[in-house]
């Protein structure tokens, strides 16, 4: 059955609760038509945090981080930084809530139809 791998901005790994440009942590999640499994926390240099403010080497810092990711979903992202990184070919979804839930609705919905992972 094809996988789908999620990264979801969280700082507790409950609520998807981060802003793209200030995220440091990414609970990373595969999901698939009958389940959901978490994978694990991945933690990242946000790109204000280096001082680059909205650049594209600093949305590359982070995307190098969860490049085998088909989605970022977020709490918030601006319309560049959101256009920068569908540009690269990952999905942004901005869904603050439960990470449960927004993860049931990604599966539910099926809203990641395109590439899987096996």
């Amino acid at each position: 059955m094809p996988l789908h791998r999620v990264a979801l901005a969280s700082a507790d790994g409950n609520e998807v609760d981060l802003h793209f440009g200030r995220a440091e942590s990414y609970l990373i999640a595969d999901v698939g038509d009958d389940r959901i499994n978490t994978i694990e926390t991945r933690n990242v240099i946000s790109p204000f945090r280096r001082g680059r403010g909205h650049s594209e080497e600093g949305f590359d810092s982070v995307l190098c981080k969860l490049s085998d990711c088909e989605a970022i979903v977020v709490a918030k992202i601006g319309h560049g930084a959101a256009q920068y990184v569908m540009r690269k070919g990952i999905r942004v979804f901005s869904a603050p809530g439960k990470v449960s839930d927004v993860l049931e609705v990604i599966r539910a919905e099926k809203l990641l139809k395109s590439t899987a992972i096996s």
